[in-house]
């Protein structure tokens, strides 16, 4: 079996809190759909990404209920882990940097999976939610910290029955909202993680955060770690 890293991806500025991922760094020995689904079930991180070529970078992501063609916090987690320029995912080519303690993607906003993104009158209203909410379908709920400097509170609840109560720190929501809102963001998600992120030219959005190795684990094992 392979060894899985597990990593905290959008940390705080002291390195805590982020969202677990988990990251198997040789995918051979889970060769299909069913397998890699399984695995990522048993986990129980809201994603674990496997690595088909780790030199090209080229990724296959994974929920406890299914695959992601795209996904923000396992694509920045794993070009920080593998140390790559560019990654290779089913929707397309995402570009990697490292910038002193950030690591740093970018992607476009269609490749996010659709999530409604709800807007709050405050960061207390969004702080007083139930986990989660009630209502179908994956919500991003958010509100202004400072609209003046882009400080956004929000928190994230994928309520597609798989386990996952609420997701600690979500790139592909911050992307939406960056893209919806067309200007630079500093969320602060869940218990404290952090995201930025910004528009680029020709509709691209640059997202990124601190990153941590947490723990690895033998592929055969339990995990532990909750995923937020």
């Amino acid at each position: 079996m392979s060894t899985i890293d597990v990593l905290r991806v959008f940390c705080d500025p002291r390195l805590g809190q982020g969202n677990a991922l988990g990251v198997v760094r040789d995918a051979r020995p889970y060769p299909t759909t069913e397998s890699r689904r399984a695995l990522a079930a048993r986990l129980g991180f809201s994603e674990t990404v496997f690595v088909d070529d780790p030199e090209r970078g080229v990724v296959d992501i994974f929920t406890p209920s299914g695959r992601l063609p795209f996904a923000g916090h396992p694509c920045v987690g794993a070009a920080w882990l593998l140390d790559v320029p560019e990654l290779s995912t089913r929707a397309g080519y995402v570009t990697a940097r490292q910038d002193g303690e950030f690591s740093w993607i970018e992607a476009r906003a269609q490749w996010a999976p659709p999530r409604e993104l709800r807007r709050f009158g405050s960061a207390a209203e969004v702080d007083a939610l139930p986990a989660p909410p009630p209502g179908e379908g994956w919500l991003y709920a958010w509100a202004w910290e400072d609209e003046a400097a882009g400080r956004v509170r929000a928190r994230a609840f994928p309520r597609r029955g798989d386990g996952i109560i609420e997701d600690e720190a979500t790139g592909a929501a911050a992307i939406l909202l960056t893209d919806a809102l067309g200007r630079a963001l500093n969320i602060r998600q869940g218990r404290g993680s952090q995201i930025l992120t910004a528009p680029g030219p020709d509709g691209l959005i640059e997202i990124g955060g601190r990153v941590v190795l947490s723990r690895t684990l033998d592929g055969s094992a339990p995990a532990s770690e909750p995923s937020g």
